[in-house]
């Protein structure tokens, strides 16, 4: 078996005000600061054997204090990038409906049909991440324990696919996957197990 631990990194300004993050790279607010150092002092007892991140920089940057806390490199996956949420990065629910209101309600209905307009097809998502998760547990190899630090609509696309859930249902089966928080996956061969969720660090 091979343990993943799934974080979501640090709170930013944008996710403070509400607003959809995708690949734009926004600083963390002086919380999610905190929940980096959080994170790094439960790295430091927490046996791993990898840390791993999105390119971002709001996931290098929560990830970077855990690493070095485990005496550990901090390596880089691409493919755990958040999605790109197109035109409705940036922007609030309100100035969603505001903009693009009919797109906005079918996105309510089902996220993964219809997805945020000229966005990131959620099932893309779901692949390359699922795809990336994959990699890291081989990489780890059996009985070992690694740190994925990436993001929120990523996480809980990967989750609803690998413990097959559909994946239109990303946003009711997890509504939140809270910031600085563990959530933890067990990986034997192609089964995969929920071990923890949104497990608070302090």
């Amino acid at each position: 078996m091979i343990r993943l631990v799934l974080v979501r990194h640090g709170e930013t300004i944008w996710h403070a005000e509400n607003r959809y993050a995708g690949r734009t790279d926004i600083a963390l607010t002086k919380r999610g600061l905190a929940q980096t150092a959080q994170l790094a002092t439960w790295a430091r007892g927490a046996e791993l054997n990898a840390v791993w991140s999105s390119p971002l920089s709001r996931a290098r940057l929560t990830a970077l204090p855990a690493a070095e806390a485990a005496a550990l490199p901090l390596q880089i996956n691409e493919q755990l990038i958040e999605l790109d949420f197109g035109r409705g990065e940036g922007k609030t629910d309100a100035e969603m409906r505001m903009l693009f209101p009919e797109e906005r309600a079918s996105f309510m209905r089902d996220p993964v049909m219809h997805y945020l307009p000229d966005g990131e097809d959620p099932v893309h998502a779901a692949n390359r991440g699922v795809a990336a998760l994959h990699e890291i547990a081989k990489a780890t190899g059996e009985g070992g324990r690694a740190l994925i630090v990436a993001h929120n609509t990523l996480l809980r696309l990967v989750l609803c696919s690998l413990l097959k859930i559909p994946l239109e249902r990303y946003r009711s089966s997890f509504p939140i996957f809270g910031s600085g928080t563990i959530t933890e996956i067990a990986v034997n061969g192609k089964d995969v197990g929920l071990l923890s969720f949104n497990v608070p660090l302090t």
